[in-house]
């Protein structure tokens, strides 16, 4: 077992992305590839299919509002051209008035083009506001839904950091792209196409001048890139290094003091950072002469466009206005085709944040409840338990059980023992359904646990673990975890039955205490006294107790062993035990080495025995005098 201990924390943040740290948003920073590109978008698109008529919408509506913002230069290119035509016929010595009722009906077109486009761009960013949010509440419901139907085989073969970064960053790097990116794609794409048709209306000859530095500043683009993300990769695998080591310092910053190890935290930081430092400082160093270079290429371009404009102008075959015109064109032209470079990485990116979404949805799920074909016992649960020649084993080519067979009956008290790795929190994890055996049969009163629906299985047992967890929510929330249903009184006498009640009351708002994150404004012992009193609470027909009582000291256990005597009586309980002196009154041991009970009976049946459990009890007690050891 090592899902449940494994760190959950492994995940490691994404490389900085944005202003200020790696350029435009989305350029410079290597992408994450997906798998399957269009198999995946294909697989988004569908989420999409329901809000068809309103995304139809909102591109008629990017559509116009961009269009509308492209006539604006030429308007204002004409206003330029009237002016121009009154001041050279006045050098001319020509009469010449302004024509205000004509620049001023072009004003007012301009400025009700503007507002247009102002509150089409405006209500097409409301509506994607809306599919966004809409979109990423259905993915986060759905993979909610798929956690709670997937088996803890998932969960014990990977970090929980890794599952929880597909829930949220994943999640979040999707529903940042419907926001933003999506509209700032179809705005780019239709600002190219408009600006082009305009540019080439005005003046092919220009136009084929403006297109001709694209090459260039392409080029430039892509060494600068090239460069870049080799140290945007080295920048990223230091920053998760440094976030890895201080994650680590923290947590065990205790252990650091303890044996005096600052220094050498503080080194290894310190070499870390200088690693970041120097891959972030050439990593924005080069990413930085993209915009100089780039600007440097479109200006000129711009020269070219005056020079050969004013050529032009000069033997009449342009007005002067467009020429103002098709340099405020040129100067659009080249942000679009910088934002689809950006554009591309990071949709890039979130088909692959899709992807990873997509592979958590369709990992495989628990097995399906069979049928029940057996009847629910009429008379409540009675707690017999039967492992019949069981066979399992987490590889299907490694078996840890190989025909294991032992049967407890309703009321025993069973206590399981025996080195590391034996088997022990696996026989209990295959009893609570969490994984399925691969031959034989577990019963419960008779009954394969098979044909029972796991909720109804599991509403059997009452769990007490030795990694205590509680949520964030007062003490109150916590105890009644047990029992949904639970009243103030029961709540009450469960905390009094496992000792937890007085020092509840010592609290400063008593039930009331908000339990902070992991529960740390509260001891290790008293972490485990509200899980037990949870346990109290719920009633169970089966006990579990998996070292229940290994974070307390000596006093506290005797007043839990006590609490946990009077709550077994009556029902069946597994006891998980590697301090042998808690299990010494249990009706039955089973002794478990390498998959197979190897020995059961009671304790002095199986001291008297001398075997295996004996040598392991005689490991932690004194060995009696003239008692050989076996």
């Amino acid at each position: 077992m090592k899902g449940n201990r494994e760190s959950q924390t492994n995940y490691r943040p994404p490389g900085p992305r944005g202003p200020g740290f790696g350029g435009p948003r989305g350029f410079g920073m290597p992408p994450q590839k997906p798998k399957d590109f269009k198999g995946t978008v294909k697989r988004l698109t569908g989420y999409l299919k329901p809000y068809a008529g309103q995304l139809i919408a909102i591109l008629v509506m990017g559509v116009l509002g961009t269009a509308f913002s492209i006539i604006a230069p030429k308007l204002l290119g004409d206003i330029t051209t009237k002016l121009f035509e009154v001041v050279t016929a006045r050098i001319a010595g020509v009469p010449a008035e302004v024509d205000y009722r004509g620049i001023g009906n072009i004003i007012l077109i301009l400025l009700a083009l503007y507002a247009v486009s102002s509150v089409f761009t405006w209500i097409q960013q409301y509506w994607m506001a809306g599919i966004e949010q809409k979109t990423v509440y259905t993915l986060r419901r759905e993979v909610n839904e798929k956690l709670s139907r997937l088996p803890l085989r998932y969960f014990d073969a990977r970090p929980h950091g890794e599952t929880l970064s597909r829930i949220t960053n994943d999640v979040d790097n999707i529903g940042n792209t419907l926001q933003q990116s999506l509209m700032q794609l179809v705005t780019s794409l239709v600002t190219i196409a408009g600006v082009i048709a305009m540019m080439l209306y005005i003046s092919p000859l220009l136009t084929l001048v403006c297109l001709v530095t694209l090459p260039l500043s392409a080029l430039a683009a892509a060494a600068v890139a090239k460069r870049s993300q080799v140290q945007f990769l080295g920048q990223q695998r230091s920053l998760g290094e440094l976030s890895g080591h201080v994650e680590e310092m923290i947590a065990g910053h205790r252990i650091v003091k303890a044996f005096g190890r600052e220094e050498d935290a503080v080194r290894k930081f310190d070499g870390i950072n200088g690693r970041l430092y120097d891959s972030g400082w050439r990593a924005q160093f080069i990413s930085g002469i993209l915009m100089p270079l780039t600007g440097f290429i479109g200006n000129l371009g711009y020269v070219i466009i005056c020079v050969v404009g004013g050529i032009l102008v000069a033997g009449s075959r342009i007005a002067v206005g467009d020429v103002q015109a098709f340099i405020q064109y040129a100067r659009q032209f080249n942000m679009p085709i910088t934002q689809l470079a950006g554009i591309a990485n990071i949709i890039q990116s979130t088909v692959a944040s899709a992807e990873r979404v997509f592979e958590l949805l369709d990992e495989a799920e628990e097995t399906p409840d069979a049928a029940a074909d057996q009847p629910a016992a009429q008379d409540g649960p009675r707690g017999a338990v039967e492992f019949r020649n069981v066979r399992f084993g987490y590889a299907p080519d490694e078996l840890l059980f190989d025909d294991l067979s032992f049967e407890v009956k309703p009321g025993q008290t069973v206590a399981i023992v025996g080195p590391t790795g034996a088997g022990k929190t696996t026989l209990v994890n295959l009893l609570m359904r969490f994984y399925d055996i691969q031959g034989g049969s577990i019963s419960i009163d008779g009954r394969d646990i098979r044909t029972m629906e796991r909720g109804r299985l599991r509403s059997l047992f009452g769990m007490v673990l030795q990694d205590t967890w509680l949520f964030g929510g007062t003490i109150r929330d916590n105890i009644a975890f047990g029992r949904e249903d639970a009243t103030e009184e029961e709540i009450i006498a469960a905390a009094r039955a496992a000792y937890a009640d007085r020092f509840i009351r010592t609290l400063p708002d008593g039930y009331d205490t908000v339990l902070n994150e992991e529960a740390a404004n509260l001891s290790q012992g008293q972490k485990q006294l509200l899980t037990i009193a949870r346990a109290v609470l719920a009633d169970p027909a089966i006990l579990i107790l998996d070292e229940a009582t290994s974070n307390v000291d000596t006093r506290t256990e005797y007043q839990i062993q006590d609490a946990m005597n009077r709550l077994m009586r009556g029902r069946t309980s597994f006891v998980i035990a590697h301090r042998l002196s808690t299990i010494r009154g249990a009706d039955v041991i089973l002794v478990m080495n390498r998959g197979r009970v190897i020995e059961q009976g009671t304790h002095e049946e199986l001291l008297a025995k001398g075997g295996f459990y004996a040598e392991l009890y005689y490991s932690q007690f004194a060995r009696p005098e003239g008692k050989p050891a076996v």
